[in-house]
C-alpha cells in the first residue's frame, strides 16, 4: 500500500502555522504565518486592536480543542523601535499579558534558530525584544554545544516594590497580608504556608482556588498605577512562595496562577523579576547575589539576581537578569472549517 501524501486536510479560513516550545515546563506557542498583520502605531497601540478586532485567533490558538486552558502564546508583530529584532504580544486563556519572562527566554532561542539575529558570532549573541511593557534586552548563548545553545539570560524593564503588608479581606480565608511587586506585571506574593499549603506537595487544585481567591480581592480592593502606562497597572495575579525569601545558594519555591486560574509550569520568569526586586526592597538580596528560583509544579529552575539600581517614575527599582533554558517541542499548521461549531474553541471551566 503506497503511503499517503502528507497535505492540509480541507478547510475554509486560513493556515496558521506555529513552532511549539516549552521553558521549564511551561508551553510557548509561537506562531509564525497566517495571523493578520496588527493594527496600531505602538506596540500597546496594537495589543489593544489585537484584543479588539483579532481575539479570534488567541481563542482558535490558546483553547481547546486546539490548545487547553493552560496554553501560552506568542504573537511576532512589527515593533516601532528601531533596536528590536523583534516585536511580541503575548496570549493567554484570558487574553494579552504585558510581559512574560518563559516566552522570552524561548524567543531568545528561536530567534537565533530562525535567522532573526543573523550570523551569530562569539560565546553569546545580544538581542532586542520589544514586549507591551517595554524593551527587554537578551543574551543568547550560541556555537557547537548544543547542550547550552539556546540558554538565555535577559534584563527586564525595571521592576519595582509597590506595596508590602497590604491586608485584604478573602471570602472563605479571613484577612490576609500580601506584597505587591512589578516584574513587567503586577503580582501579589504570599506564602503558601499561611493557607496551610505546600507550594512543591499540596494539591495544585488547593493552590489554584486560594491563589485565585487572593488575587480577586486584591484586585477589588486594591488600586493599582504604574508611571508609563495605564494599560500596564493591573494584576496579573498571585504567586504562592515558600516563604524563604532570605538569601541562600538553596532553591526557593512558587507558584504563579495568572489570568483565569491559568497555573504556571514554569518558575515564572516575570515573577522571578518581580520577586528579586521584592526581596531587594526588603534588604533580602544583594546586588548581583545570585539565586535560584524552582517551580513548585515541575521542579524547573531560573536563576536570577538585581544587577543594578534605577528608577521607575517615583518608585525605587532594579533591573533584574533572569536566566533559563527552552526547548522545542514541535510545528503544527492549524486550519479552521466553517462547518465546525467548536471551530472558534472553548474553555472548560
Amino acid at each position: 500500500m503506497a503511503e499517503p501524501v502528507p497535505r492540509l486536510p480541507p478547510h475554509d479560513g486560513p493556515v496558521i502555522t506555529v513552532v511549539d516550545m516549552h521553558c521549564g515546563g511551561e508551553p510557548v506557542r509561537i506562531v509564525q504565518s497566517g495571523a493578520p498583520v496588527p493594527q496600531g502605531r505602538t506596540l500597546l497601540e496594537k495589543r489593544r486592536w489585537v484584543r479588539e478586532h483579532m481575539d479570534w485567533l488567541r481563542k482558535v490558538l490558546m483553547l481547546e480543542p486546539r490548545g487547553h486552558r493552560d496554553m501560552y502564546g506568542a504573537l511576532l508583530v512589527p515593533s516601532e523601535e528601531e533596536s528590536a529584532h523583534l516585536g511580541v504580544l503575548f496570549m493567554h486563556n484570558e487574553g494579552y499579558s504585558t510581559m512574560c519572562g518563559h516566552a522570552v527566554l524561548a524567543l531568545g532561542k528561536y530567534a537565533l534558530d530562525y535567522g532573526y539575529l543573523g550570523e551569530a558570532a562569539g560565546s553569546e549573541v545580544p538581542m532586542n525584544i520589544h514586549c507591551p511593557c517595554g524593551l527587554v534586552r537578551a543574551w543568547v548563548t550560541c556555537g557547537a554545544d548544543r547542550e547550552r545553545r539556546g540558554a538565555v539570560r535577559f534584563h527586564s524593564v525595571p521592576a519595582f516594590c509597590f506595596m508590602t503588608d497590604v491586608t485584604v479581606d478573602v471570602p472563605g480565608l479571613g484577612k490576609v497580608v500580601v506584597d505587591i511587586a512589578y516584574g513587567g506585571a503586577f503580582y501579589s506574593f504570599v506564602s503558601a504556608e499561611r493557607f496551610g499549603l505546600d507550594v512543591c506537595t499540596s494539591r495544585t487544585r488547593d493552590l489554584v482556588d486560594v491563589a485565585a481567591a487572593v488575587t480577586e480581592s486584591v484586585k477589588a480592593q486594591v488600586k493599582l498605577h504604574h508611571p508609563d502606562s495605564a494599560d500596564l497597572a493591573f494584576l496579573y495575579g498571585t504567586i504562592l512562595t515558600d516563604g524563604k525569601d532570605a538569601y541562600s545558594e538553596e532553591p526557593t519555591a512558587n507558584v504563579c496562577v495568572f489570568a483565569d486560574s491559568q497555573v504556571d509550569r514554569s518558575p515564572t520568569g516575570s515573577g522571578v523579576t518581580a520577586r528579586i526586586a521584592l526581596q531587594y526592597h526588603k534588604g533580602q538580596i544583594q546586588l548581583q547575589q545570585t539565586r535560584n528560583f524552582k517551580s513548585g509544579a515541575t521542579g524547573s529552575i531560573f536563576t536570577g539576581k538585581a544587577v543594578k539600581e534605577t528608577t521607575c517614575g517615583d518608585f525605587k527599582a532594579v533591573i533584574v537578569e533572569v536566566s533559563g533554558h527552552a526547548y522545542y517541542t514541535g510545528t503544527s499548521s492549524f486550519v479552521l472549517e466553517n462547518e465546525d461549531p467548536l471551530k472558534n474553541g472553548f474553555l472548560l471551566k
